[in-house]
């Protein structure tokens, strides 16, 4: 194993992982698709600093983009996240979203989905719910 620096500390402990919870916005402009990466235990502040990173990416695509929806690293998001999940939606329904896939690995983590869709997508894009990211990718036909 190779020296530390002088003065490095590091409180990782082998077998201890910590997820730092994170709300992850990233977007392929030439395949028009747009990714929200939801990791760890998904809080409020999460939702309030990932709004900033959603309309920058949203400025980089056209309508008729496509929206990739991982939540296959999530482990809990709290019920008052609610409303500010219905306000990225509202935004990236406004911005012409025309296909979103989700990735829910087990029905248990299905938070309402379906119904925040109805009411928060005014144009009613296709919907695709898939177990894992190999199914989703053939879903976006990547």
């Amino acid at each position: 194993m190779a020296a530390r620096p002088a003065g490095f500390r590091s409180n990782f402990q082998p077998g201890h992982a910590r997820v730092i919870p994170m709300l992850l916005v990233t977007s392929n402009k030439p395949k028009q698709l747009l990714q929200i990466s939801y990791i760890g235990p998904v809080r409020l502040e999460e939702f309030q600093s990932g709004r900033e990173d959603l309309a920058a990416q949203l400025a980089e695509l056209s309508p008729g983009f496509h929206l990739l929806a991982d939540f296959s690293r999530m482990e809990s998001m709290g019920l008052d996240c609610a409303p500010e999940l219905g306000r990225m939606m509202d935004l990236i329904g406004q911005a012409g979203v025309d296909l979103v896939v989700r990735v829910i690995p087990e029905p248990g983590q299905d938070i309402g989905m379906n119904i925040l869709t109805r009411f928060h997508y005014q144009h009613h894009p296709r919907t695709v719910t898939c177990k894992s990211m190999v199914e989703a990718a053939r879903a976006l036909g990547l």
